[in-house]
């Protein structure tokens, strides 16, 4: 196929970047990585990849260099992007769950609330978002880019608060800071470029794409459970067997036992396997999932 023609997709560069690859892989797509090189390999003749930071992935797709991209909800709205968000992906470098951008200041600090920083300096790498926040509450402060090590910036008494990114807390804390306010809920999403979304073709494409990377998320929570039980505990077992819709249970050459198969959350599975042991199921499987769709 045409370069012109290919579907023109961005991985972010940066603390997503593995996380994004592997879950590309489990959705079907593998990406191989180049030493010094901008511009992977995958396994479709119909995409082609390039390699950018997260910060500037919406400003690309917006201007049509980038056809579909992966990145934050709050870098879209940092750069006051119009694009087409075609859906959320909650995952992370650490765990599942969308990150915050949170407001904090030194641990001793008299500040409780936003208000009390008017007349205050704040860094932060999320400049204009933070001035919409402010400005919107007419709250007046100073606004001031941080290249990173922000966490550290109060602690040297280069500002007053700061605005930054966490998943856990635990940073933040480990710096003797307190946060005081969670300013925005973020996570990733497929972004697609406008004109790009008005081609029957390679919207087909992006949807596909999307379809299969929320199918991979979703499996990563959950695993599958196959087990022959006894036919005369299958009603009590129907009780505490969670499933998607309910459990696939097939007949044996034994007309005592049956065949049952679920896809459970993963969390449950330490409480449910000595349960349905105690109710007489035996060749109890657990295996891990790719997708569920």
């Amino acid at each position: 196929m045409s370069d012109c023609k290919k579907l023109k997709l961005g991985i972010p560069k940066g603390s997503l970047q593995d996380a994004t690859i592997k879950l590309f892989e489990k959705s079907g797509w593998k990406i191989h990585l180049h030493s010094r090189n901008y511009f992977p390999e995958i396994n479709d003749d119909e995409i082609s990849c390039s390699m950018c930071r997260a910060q500037e992935m919406s400003i690309y797709v917006e201007q049509g260099t980038l056809d579909v991209g992966l990145t934050g909800k709050d870098w879209i709205l940092e750069n006051a992007s119009d694009v087409v968000v075609v859906s959320d992906l909650v995952y992370s470098k650490v765990s599942n769950r969308p990150a915050r951008w949170v407001l904090a200041v030194a641990g001793d600090a008299p500040y409780t609330k936003p208000e009390d920083l008017a007349g205050k300096k704040i860094a932060t790498e999320l400049v204009s978002f933070t001035k919409n926040y402010f400005g919107s509450r007419d709250i007046p402060v100073e606004v001031a880019f941080s290249w990173g090590a922000t966490e550290a910036k109060v602690v040297e008494g280069l500002c007053d608060a700061i605005v930054e990114v966490t998943e856990t807390g635990t940073t933040i804390r480990a710096h003797g800071l307190k946060i005081i306010k969670d300013l925005l809920s973020t996570n990733t999403q497929l972004i697609a470029n406008k004109k790009t979304w008005e081609d029957p073709l390679k919207r087909a494409k992006i949807e596909k794409m999307s379809l299969l990377l929320q199918g991979a998320l979703k499996a990563e929570r959950m695993v599958g459970l196959k087990m022959n039980m006894p036919k005369a505990k299958m009603d009590e077992a129907g009780r505490v067997l969670p499933s998607l819709t309910s459990p696939t249970v097939s007949s044996l050459s034994n007309p005592a036992w049956l065949s049952v198969e679920i896809v459970v959350d993963e969390g449950v599975v330490r409480e449910l396997i000595p349960e349905l042991k105690a109710l007489g199921a035996e060749g109890i499987i657990e295996y891990p999932l790719n997708k569920v769709i």
